[in-house]
C-alpha cells in the first residue's frame, strides 16, 4: 500500500515507531537510574553492616579478655569473684550499645530509590494524559 502522506508530514506508523522508541529509550534511562541508586543504597547498607559486625565482634572478644582481666584485678583489690565478673561485664555492655547505636544511626542513612520512583510516577502520569482523550475531542463540530 503506498504511503498517501502529503510531503513534510510524518505519517501515522512513523509517529508511533518515534513515540515507542521515546518510549524504550525513558524505560531503560528510569532502570539505569534504579540500579544506580540501589548501589548507594547498597553500599550503605553494607558500611552499616561492617560497624554492626565489629561491634558484635568487639563486645565479644573484648569480653572474653577483659572479662577475665579485670575481674582478677577486682578480685586482687579485694572484691568477691562474682562482683569483679559483674562490673566488667557491664562495662563490656556499655560498650557494646555506643556500638549499636552508632549502627542504628548508620542504618538511618539508607533509602530507597526515592528519584526513580517519582521518574516512573512522572512517566506514568504523562502517559495516562496522553492517552486518555480530552474533552475537546469528543464534542460535536458545530454547523
Amino acid at each position: 500500500m503506498p504511503d498517501t502522506t502529503p510531503p513534510g508530514e510524518a505519517s501515522l506508523k512513523a509517529l508511533v515507531a518515534a513515540a515507542v522508541a521515546d518510549l524504550q529509550r525513558l524505560i531503560k534511562a528510569q532502570v539505569a537510574l534504579a540500579k544506580l541508586e540501589l548501589q548507594q543504597s547498597g553500599r550503605a547498607a553494607g558500611k552499616t553492616g561492617i560497624l554492626l559486625v565489629g561491634a558484635l565482634s568487639m563486645a565479644g572478644m573484648g569480653g572474653i579478655f577483659l572479662l577475665v582481666t579485670l575481674a582478677y584485678v577486682l578480685v586482687a583489690l579485694g572484691l568477691p569473684v562474682w562482683a569483679g565478673f559483674g562490673i566488667v561485664a557491664l562495662v563490656l555492655f556499655l560498650i557494646a550499645a555506643v556500638l549499636g547505636l552508632l549502627g542504628k544511626k548508620e542504618s538511618a542513612k539508607i533509602k530507597g530509590p526515592d528519584r526513580t520512583i517519582a521518574q516512573i510516577e512522572q512517566t506514568r502520569a504523562a502517559l495516562q494524559s496522553a492517552v486518555e482523550p480530552s474533552p475537546e475531542s469528543h464534542a460535536l463540530p458545530e454547523r
